[in-house]
């Protein structure tokens, strides 16, 4: 999720009700870091900050991801004989969830960062990324 900037002018003139626009405004983001400076009879003021509704939605993509691929990993597990963190770790379920591949080699760039290999089911789990992704999407 990436930090956004929006700027606001209170003139002297009209204080109060650029004010109530701007306090409007603050109770939908989570503020990063505010920047103020005066000048020509105004304040200036910059706002860094992160939409909620949008963090919102990515942390429902993000679980709605992990979720399936859980189930997928306790199918995998089971036919295969092993635990759930043979077929994929937990820590590497959530970053994989949180980045949201719809490649191998996106998949690959995320599972190497963290000084793995990517599994043999590499495809598999880029394919459940894809589909939840599509449900969500529809």
């Amino acid at each position: 999720m990436s930090t956004e900037i929006r700027t606001f002018s209170i003139p002297d003139a009209a204080a109060e009700e650029a004010q109530a626009e701007l306090s409007s405004f603050l109770r939908t983001v989570e503020v990063q870091r505010i920047e103020t400076a005066y000048a020509d009879g105004a304040w200036r003021v910059l706002v860094l900050f992160t939409d909620l509704r949008r963090k919102e939605e990515s942390q429902q993509i993000e679980a709605a991801i992990a979720a399936a691929l859980n189930g997928w990993r306790d199918k995998a597990a089971a036919q295969a004989g092993v635990t759930r963190d043979a077929i994929l770790a937990d820590d590497l379920v959530q970053e994989i969830a949180r980045f949201a591949p719809t490649t191998e080699h996106e998949l690959a760039i995320i599972v190497n960062a963290r000084g793995q290999a990517i599994s043999p089911q590499g495809g598999e789990i880029v394919q459940v990324v894809r589909s939840t992704l599509d449900l969500l999407i529809d």
